[in-house]
């Protein structure tokens, strides 16, 4: 019996410690965005519970919160992808070097990053050391690649699958987790691996693949601003800038809080590229033969990071409503179990009116946290609505409501919650693309020489809308002397007279110009 005592006193007290930790974690305020901006993310991601590295270098795990994140960013664009025509299968996630090496262009864009197996086991017994040692016996035959992209093997794979013009158009995305050997990694922003979508496309004509990348083009900036709440700007890349093996590509750019650029996502035509490395020819309706033409999108979990640093502040997250795994929270503010008991019988029919509505609803009534706790917690994890109910409130037929978004509270008839909530969401998300707009829009900046473009870079950031000559060699100058670089060529960007803001020779369009992560 003593020894039971015992072990549920440790245990009480294990979890006494573990409550304070708990409490002091919630209590501590973040870095100001103002004074360190890089040290601000990085505390965000980690104390909001959205993802911490790993043993691995360079890789991070995603935790539960910042996963039912990503999970609602892939069911939508699951959905609109389906809308579209499109199917999702899997391929593999290594690729024989010699495939990898049959698009020449894209073999050198992606080589320094590529990790490389080149064993397939490892000895049986450890050495004098203890440590397992590679079996020299087991060299493959061949390298393998681990997917950095995977256009080398679905080629491979769509060269058995295509025929005929009857064949086509193969429209195939896939969910899958890839490898770029980053040497500098930010969590979600840049990491070694990371989680994705890529869509791979085959077409009949040169027409229909350039209809397929700017489809895909549109989708993607349709989910950031209407379901992310993040003002895209839609463009064409450079020569230099676009992806290895393209003839175009064509991109969404947003803005974040500390005036840097974020490409969120890449849609790619291909032109007849791979089809020609990998020699997929089908025969046309007209009894010729032709290459196939091709596109291949994706976007990533770097979307997460986006959604952080466009909407956050200083207390934590912001969640637009359409992405927070709750959103909303209720709270009870309760002295004794009498009292919360009568809160909760009313908390669960709110909660009970809301999930019928289909909204994300917790009741938090853990007993071993402060409720002022629970408020800061919720508010780090950007939980776009908090209902507070305590005695009083049962009294008035009330509860106090609190929007993440701009910190306010108000009290609300109980009995109008069912009708005043759902509003209020669709209110919060446009709110917050509003907010993000204005201050995109208020960070474009046409610049007209060098001079201003370097003294708007370093004090305001922002795009910088500049003329350019339209060369490699100019765009490269800049880069090095600036650290910008060419974001994208708009869609809106209108034929204009001018002249180059670093060359002064002549131009004929604005580019957009920015530092980037």
């Amino acid at each position: 019996m003593q020894t039971k005592i015992i072990s549920f006193a440790k245990e009480t007290n294990l979890q006494n410690t573990t409550d304070k930790i708990c409490a002091k974690n919630m209590s501590k305020k973040l870095t100001k965005r103002s004074e360190d901006y890089s040290k601000w993310y990085n505390e965000l991601v980690t104390r909001a519970d959205l993802a911490e590295n790993s043993a691995v270098r360079g890789c991070m795990v995603i935790k539960p919160y910042g996963f039912a994140i990503w999970e609602k960013m892939q069911a939508e664009l699951d959905k609109k992808f389906k809308a579209t025509g499109h199917q999702n299968a899997y391929f593999p996630l290594f690729v024989p070097k010699s495939l990898f090496e049959a698009e020449e262009k894209n073999a050198e864009g992606f080589a320094k990053e590529c990790a490389v197996v080149t064993h397939y086991r490892l000895k049986n017994n450890p050495d004098e050391k203890g440590k397992l040692m590679v079996d020299p016996e087991a060299k493959l035959e061949e390298e393998l690649v681990v997917r950095p992209t995977s256009e080398a093997i679905i080629w491979n794979t769509y060269k058995n699958w295509i025929q005929s013009y009857r064949d086509l158009p193969i429209l195939i995305n896939q969910w899958a987790n890839v490898v770029r050997w980053e040497m500098r990694t930010r969590l979600f922003l840049r990491t070694a691996e990371f989680l994705w979508q890529e869509g791979h496309t085959a077409h009949a004509t040169e027409q229909e693949a350039m209809d397929e990348t700017l489809l895909i083009n549109n989708l993607y900036a349709d989910f950031v601003e209407n379901f992310m709440a993040i003002p895209v700007i839609k463009g064409v890349k450079t020569e230099s800038e676009r992806f290895a093996g393209a003839v175009e590509t064509h991109c969404i750019e947003a803005l974040m809080q500390d005036g840097k650029a974020l490409q969120a996502g890449t849609s790619h035509f291909l032109g007849q590229n791979f089809a020609q490395a990998f020699d997929v020819k089908f025969a046309t309706a007209t009894g010729g033969l032709d290459h196939v033409w091709a596109t291949s999108w994706g976007v990533s979990t770097r979307l997460m990071g986006a959604l952080i640093m466009t909407h956050s502040d200083d207390h934590g997250l912001v969640l637009p409503p359409n992405l927070a795994p709750i959103q909303v929270v209720i709270v009870p503010i309760y002295k004794g179990q009498e009292q919360l008991e009568e809160i909760s019988k009313v908390a669960h029919q709110v909660q009970e009116q809301l999930s019928a509505k289909g909204i994300a609803v917790k009741y938090d009534d853990r007993d071993n946290v402060k409720p002022g706790l629970k408020f800061n917690d919720y508010e780090l994890k950007g939980v776009p609505l908090r209902i507070a109910i305590g005695p009083k409130d049962l009294e008035k037929g009330q509860v106090e409501l609190a929007r993440r978004d701009t910190l306010s509270k108000s009290f609300v008839p109980q009995e109008e919650l069912a009708t005043q909530i759902p509003a209020l969401l669709e209110e919060i998300q446009e709110a917050l693309f509003t907010r993000a707009l204005r201050f995109r829009e208020e960070h474009i900046t046409p610049v007209d020489d060098f001079e201003s473009f370097q003294k708007v870079l370093n004090e305001k950031g922002g795009f910088l809308s500049a003329h350019w000559d339209g060369t490699a060699e100019t765009e490269e100058a800049i880069k090095k002397k600036t650290k910008a670089t060419i974001r994208c060529i708009p869609y809106t960007s209108k034929e204009e007279s001018g002249l180059c803001v670093y060359s002064g020779k002549p131009s004929n369009q604005r580019v957009l110009f920015a530092k980037a992560y």
